[in-house]
This record gives structure tokens, C-alpha cells and sequence, in this order.
């Protein structure tokens, strides 16, 4: 019987504070682990939450993979025969995150591992957590910059979706609005997004407000465009 295991990792922005997560599913439950940097990438994140997941299981060990990145289950089931062939190069150049790479490959030789893609945000309970998870691990890793907290180790106690992350000015001046925008329909459907994302009002705010700030102020009109003469058409 394998053990089905979700990694997930992502950095916001990228590069930027990442954050990788673990659920392991067991007969009492699931287990969850979580950690982070302060300077990373999405795809380094990915491969460190896959790693993470690996050196949890003695040598061994019968395991189903479940992530959501392409990238991770391609280089281990598709890609990494070639760049060993080659000696860790592809038609590019040398092989990028080599260290991950290499690590990733020393532990899935030493372990029967299923790797199975799985889409993200669709709705699957366990990999909504390791999402979460990695929310959780991002925002610590925010908060501890001076000093990288990558190693592994069990998830704050407690609801997953209830972060206390420290918020930037930016979010903190936009969370006090939240009072001003009490009982209008913007709160109503801010409040609802908070509750369908599993975090708390504040990590959601910070978000929100980052990834505008990354898309910056010409893509953002663009979108809002976008949106609103979908909204017409529908009406």
C-alpha cells in the first residue's frame, strides 16, 4: 500500500519569499510540514517540497507523489535520464536548480516513488492544504529573513488557514479600510474571497496586493478591461 503524499511550493513574488508544503496522508490523519526562504523561486520551492517529502520516508518506502507542478513530475519521470546521460546538461546548457535535481534524484532511487501530476486549485482537499502550507511557510520565512528555515518540521498547530503573517504597510493601511467598507457589497465580496481562499483577511490583503504591484499598473488596467466587458457581454 503506497502512502499518498502532496508537495507543493511556490514563492510570491518569484523570485522572492517561498514557501513549501507537505501533507502526508495517514490512517489518523494527515501530517503537514512546511518551511521556507527568503529568496527563492517557484521551481526551486516545487523541488524542495518534493525533497522535503522524500526524507520524511526511510529508504524504501512505497509512496505516491502527488504534486501540481509539471515541472517537477517531468524532470523526474521524462527529463532526468537524458540530463544524466549528459552529464547533468540539456540542450541549453547545464541543468538548472543542479542541486535540487541531484538531491531529488539520490532520494527517489532509494525509494519506490509513484509520481502523479494533479491539477492545482481544483478542488482536491489535500492539495488545497499543501497550498496553504505553503502560504504558511512564506510568510515565516517573511518574518525570519535573516535566517533561512528550509529544514523540515511539523506546521503550526492550529487551522491551517489561520496565519498571523506580519503585514506590510501597504497591507496594513488597506486592511483598516475593511472597516470603512463594512456592510457594502465590496466588503461582502472580499469577506467571501478570504473564506473560499483558507487564509485569514490579512494574508489575503497582502496577497492580493502583491500580485497587483507585480503585475503592474498597464496589466492591470488590461485585466480590469478584460473583466468588465466580460461582465457586459454576460449581462
Amino acid at each position: 500500500m503506497r502512502i499518498v503524499v502532496y508537495a507543493d511550493g511556490g514563492c510570491s513574488p518569484n523570485p522572492g519569499p517561498g514557501g513549501w508544503g507537505v501533507v502526508i496522508s495517514g490512517p489518523d490523519g494527515p501530517v503537514d510540514l512546511c518551511g521556507g526562504e527568503p529568496n527563492s523561486t517557484n521551481n526551486r520551492m516545487e523541488l524542495t517540497a518534493a525533497i522535503r517529502a522524500l526524507e520524511h520516508f526511510p529508504e524504501g518506502a512505497q509512496i505516491e507523489m502527488r504534486c501540481d507542478s509539471q515541472y517537477v513530475v517531468k524532470s523526474v519521470t521524462e527529463w532526468m535520464r537524458g540530463w544524466k546521460a549528459k552529464g547533468w546538461r540539456n540542450s541549453k546548457g547545464p541543468v538548472m536548480n543542479l542541486d535540487l535535481m541531484q538531491r531529488l534524484d539520490e532520494l527517489a532511487g532509494q525509494r519506490d516513488v509513484k509520481w502523479t501530476w494533479v491539477q492545482g486549485h481544483a478542488g482536491d482537499p489535500l492539495n488545497e492544504r499543501a497550498d496553504r502550507l505553503v502560504t504558511q511557510g512564506r510568510h515565516e520565512a517573511r518574518r525570519t529573513s535573516d535566517q533561512p528555515s528550509s529544514s523540515p518540521r511539523p506546521a503550526a498547530k492550529g487551522p491551517v488557514g489561520n496565519l498571523p503573517p506580519p503585514m506590510s504597510r501597504q497591507a496594513m493601511a488597506a486592511f483598516r479600510q475593511m472597516s470603512f467598507l463594512a456592510d457594502k457589497p465590496l466588503a461582502r465580496e472580499i469577506l467571501r474571497a478570504v473564506k473560499q481562499s483558507g487564509t485569514g483577511e490579512a494574508v489575503f490583503l497582502e496577497d492580493c496586493i502583491r500580485f497587483v504591484l507585480a503585475l503592474g499598473p498597464e496589466e492591470t488596467a488590461r485585466l480590469r478591461a478584460s473583466m468588465r466587458a466580460k461582465s457586459d457581454s454576460a449581462a
